[in-house]
């Protein structure tokens, strides 16, 4: 009795990065388990341009080889052909790196499945409501909750090496900005200044947060937290809301959201230097939470489309804005390592529901969450 179908796991992430589109198991003519017993010829009949097969094989210490292969259906070709041995408890996890595997060899675009989320969760009702930091599998299967409060938690984000989290948590009825390892689940508070402590963004070499603090008049500004000697560099000083800070990758840049034109927008700023802050959106009235593609060469954000809240990306090359999304309360973009996807918090009714969309926008999905509220959702990097 194995504790999943792999190849479902297989075939759903495939099916929800929207490039594939799979054949149900139903309207197969045969299923072979290695590459040799592959007839090309027949699937090729069904309009199937590739096959993927596989078994799982005991192995003597108990743990499980899942062994797959990846054919070209138009010229009977074996692609790919790998092993990947896993306890019962990692089957999942071994099915979605085969799954990274299928997607890179055919569109040369490493695969994304085999990262994680997390996202903060929302039970019950005030004065009772429950915050948990929920880390997940990037299909939001596997949830689990690594810190739990009754105060708020909010703006969770990922270590460049994944095994980190920094979020604002309100214990003690004040914000502070905590930063968690997940493995022990030791966690270190790094900021409890008077004023706001919020929306820390790691560094991409991993050794300072970027964050939103503020002063005695309570205005906010952008900071820079040197996390080994607690040192602080200011990188804004404007009387208007300076917040919501991004590093670009080569972490010579930070992005932010400032309200300093009478709306929010997104503006970059060099770190090390004396220029001001640039614009970096013009177009549209409301443009926030700017989150860099990994390529550089685009930002996600929250915009005000038709009267409603949606997720679009802007490209930084021409400032032209892309809609992705068609909610009322679209929020808290975040891209996957590999840039194809975008996860984000949007609403069913009344409930916050966790998402997902092309960066092209063509394919919209729901992901599986726990039930209650689901806010601020974030993908993590690579893992290895």
């Amino acid at each position: 009795a194995l504790p999943l179908d792999a190849a479902a796991v297989i075939q759903a992430d495939l099916d929800r990065s929207g490039r594939f589109r799979s054949l149900p198991r139903a309207s197969m003519i045969e299923k072979p388990t290695t590459a040799a017993a592959v007839d090309a010829a027949d699937w090729r009949l069904l309009k199937v341009d590739y096959v993927v097969v596989g078994r799982l094989l005991p192995l003597p210490d108990g743990r499980l080889d899942m062994q797959f292969e990846l054919v070209n259906a138009l010229t009977g070709q074996r692609l790919l052909g790998l092993a990947l041995p896993s306890d019962r408890g990692g089957l999942r996890m071994a099915a979605h790196r085969a799954a990274d595997a299928i997607h890179e060899k055919i569109l040369g675009i490493r695969g994304a499945f085999a990262t994680r989320i997390a996202y903060v969760a929302v039970a019950g009702t005030a004065p009772t409501r429950t915050f948990s930091l929920v880390v997940a599998d990037a299909d939001g299967e596997t949830p689990r909750t690594v810190a739990r409060s009754q105060q708020p938690i909010m703006s969770p984000a990922w270590s460049p090496d994944g095994q980190r989290l920094a979020y604002v948590s309100f214990e003690g009825g004040f914000s502070a900005v905590y930063v968690q390892t997940l493995r022990t689940g030791e966690r270190v508070k790094v900021s409890s200044r008077a004023g706001i402590n919020g929306a820390p963004a790691w560094s991409p070499d991993g050794t300072r947060l970027a964050l939103t603090l503020s002063k005695r008049d309570g205005n906010a500004d952008v900071y820079v937290l040197e996390l080994a000697t607690q040192q602080l560099q200011q990188l804004t000083d404007d009387p208007a809301i300076d917040t919501e800070p991004a590093w670009a990758a080569d972490g010579q840049s930070v992005l932010f959201t400032s309200d300093r034109a009478g709306a929010p927008q997104v503006y970059r700023l060099a770190l090390g230097g004396s220029d001001r802050p640039k614009r970096v959106t013009f177009e549209g009235s409301y443009n926030a939470r700017p989150r860099l593609s990994p390529d550089g060469k685009q930002i996600a954000v929250v915009t005000i489309d038709r009267g409603a809240y949606r997720i679009g990306v802007v490209d930084l090359a021409t400032g032209a804005l892309r809609v992705l999304t068609n909610g009322r309360l679209d929020e808290s973009p975040s891209y996957a390592p590999n840039g194809a996807m975008l996860i984000y918090a949007t609403r069913e009714g009344r409930t916050g529901v966790l998402a997902a969309v092309s960066s092209d926008g063509t394919v919209q999905q729901r992901i599986a969450a726990p039930a209650g509220e689901v806010r601020e959702p974030v993908w993590s990097p690579y893992l290895n």
